[in-house]
């Protein structure tokens, strides 16, 4: 189990944030840099997630969370697939003329239809059984089962982030959680307080996009 002992727990965070790696911090810094841009809808989400993600997939890779690792390169590959959905409806939207206008329209803020919940559940339960058995059998995978299912999840959410579907903040607010207590429980405390944070600003970001919604009169 993963357990926190809360009556050291400032003892604790202060030492290890002091012997942070600086690759860590680089994450960190980037990863926060990129939510609060997605939640504030702001294209540059996208750039920036690649970013972070080069830096974590080191950073994965050395605390052998092998599943997290990989699922670095699924954030880049979708965040050059969100970066150019979302361009390519700017553009659409864009008014005619050599000088569109900044405030081009972007993706609309919609539902997740009840077929693409069941496709995208499906395929994140067959990720996270068939990897978390795969990693713990032939490999020292810290973690196998839960990394898995975290990364599942994460991957499902990272998609309907990159199609604007709201229920994206639902799912990173639950993985977010679990989240805090691996990387805690692997020795990346600044990573774990990161996740912390994620926590706030994925439900900031849920209520942002709840507003936008309104304001543009979609029905969410």
């Amino acid at each position: 189990m993963l357990l926190v002992d809360f009556t050291t727990l400032p003892a604790d965070i202060l030492a290890a944030v002091r012997g942070t790696d600086p690759l860590e911090v680089a994450g960190v810094v980037t990863g926060i840099v990129c939510v609060w841009l997605a939640a504030r809808s702001h294209i540059w989400n996208f750039p920036v997630a690649i970013v972070s993600c080069g830096f974590y997939l080191f950073v994965f890779t050395r605390a052998r969370l092998y599943s997290d690792a990989g699922l670095q390169l699924a954030f880049i590959g979708l965040a050059i697939y969100g970066w150019w959905a979302w361009l390519r409806r700017q553009r659409q939207g864009s008014p005619p003329g050599p000088h569109p206008e900044a405030t081009a329209v972007a993706l609309p803020i919609t539902r997740t239809a009840a077929g693409l919940w069941a496709l995208l559940l499906s395929a994140g339960a067959a990720y996270a059984l068939g990897a978390g058995y795969l990693f713990a059998t032939h490999t020292d995978a810290a973690l196998p089962y839960y990394d898995s299912a975290t990364t599942a999840i994460s991957l499902v959410a990272q998609y309907q982030l990159s199609r604007r579907k709201i229920e994206n903040w639902l799912l990173w607010i639950g993985v977010d959680v679990v989240y805090v207590g691996i990387y805690w429980h692997r020795g990346l405390a600044l990573t774990s307080l990161l996740y912390a944070v994620y926590l706030g600003l994925a439900a900031y970001g849920y209520w942002q996009w709840l507003r936008e919604a309104r304001t543009s009169k979609v029905s969410v």
